[in-house]
């Protein structure tokens, strides 16, 4: 897959591309359908699969720089756009400047003139331009004047007590209170956080006989603190193991810290990047009268994970 980082480094439009345009936090399910029907598309006219997406959130810039966690960060996004297939993905650098683009100069200098679309895939409550003033309707008066498909692909739903559709708000919803199985349901995957092995308070091995792999969050949004059954990805291999979110009540030292003991896994890896794919809830936090009986409990959820994880 072809990355722009700036529309500067376009310098003529693409072979009779389609594309789709979003924020894409999540790469959820429902995105998904709109980059197979982009694929499908960009297929049957011979041409280039576009997708455009912004850095930072838009959310962060127009709501000056307020807090919005992400489901997926940059890096993620575009390894997972990646994966679908997609040849191009265009990453416009979101500033205020950009935001007051009208829509049809949106449409006539961005997608006509620079991207050269055939086609444009969207879903149906798609907005854009200053204001939000563009809508699917002046998309379809723009793609007879220029030439260009507009595809409208409705928004998904799943069964299993989950009504309504698929999106990043409910996604974020359900992480944030640990129902990390409905989440996966409408990721396709499962919630993954990343990051660097960072020193910790040295007391996993040395106090409770559990070493832990310590990782800090920074954009990404934070499942809601407890213990959790995981998955560890390092360097390309996956382990099991058991992570704990929150502030360690037992120690009271009110420090909000990742901390992930791998299963079996005695390798130094300070400093190494970690992938934690988070595959069920266990618990709430608990404060336990001692060390030992802290321990015996992490003895207790390392067993229910592994019987949660068997292959």
């Amino acid at each position: 897959m072809q990355l722009i980082k700036n529309i500067d480094q376009i310098d003529r439009p693409y072979r009779n591309s389609v594309i789709t345009i979003g924020n894409f936090d999540g790469v959820h399910l429902g995105h998904q359908a709109l980059f197979s029907k982009v694929l499908e598309k960009s297929g049957e006219l011979d041409g280039t699969s576009v997708a455009m997406t912004f850095e930072p959130h838009p959310v962060r810039v127009l709501k000056l720089n307020a807090y919005h966690p992400l489901i997926t960060l940059y890096e993620q996004k575009v390894e997972l756009i990646a994966d679908l297939g997609i040849d191009v993905l265009v990453c416009i650098p979101f500033t205020m400047e950009f935001a007051s683009i009208s829509a049809k100069a949106f449409i006539e200098d961005i997608l006509v003139k620079l991207i050269g679309i055939k086609g444009i895939v969207v879903g149906e409550d798609y907005s854009f331009g200053k204001n939000r003033e563009g809508n699917i309707d002046m998309l379809m008066e723009y793609g007879k004047r220029f030439g260009f498909e507009v595809s409208v692909v409705k928004g998904l739903s799943i069964s299993d007590n989950l009504s309504g559709r698929i999106s990043s708000t409910r996604i974020r919803d359900l992480i944030s209170t640990g129902r990390m199985n409905e989440a996966q349901k409408m990721l396709g995957r499962y919630y993954q956080i990343r990051g660097t092995v960072v020193s910790g308070r040295n007391r996993g091995g040395r106090l409770l006989g559990f070493p832990t792999a310590n990782i800090n969050l920074y954009d990404e949004l934070s499942p809601k603190a407890g213990v959790y059954a995981v998955t560890v990805d390092i360097d390309n291999k996956k382990y099991k193991g058991v992570a704990n979110i929150g502030y360690s009540p037992t120690f009271d030292d009110h420090i909000f810290t990742v901390e992930v003991h791998i299963l079996g896994f005695k390798d130094e890896i300070y400093n190494k990047k970690i992938r934690v794919n988070f595959i069920k809830r266990l618990r709430d936090e608990k404060k336990f009268s001692d060390v030992s009986e802290l321990s015996g409990q992490i003895e207790k959820d390392i067993s229910k994970a592994k019987d949660i994880l068997v292959p």
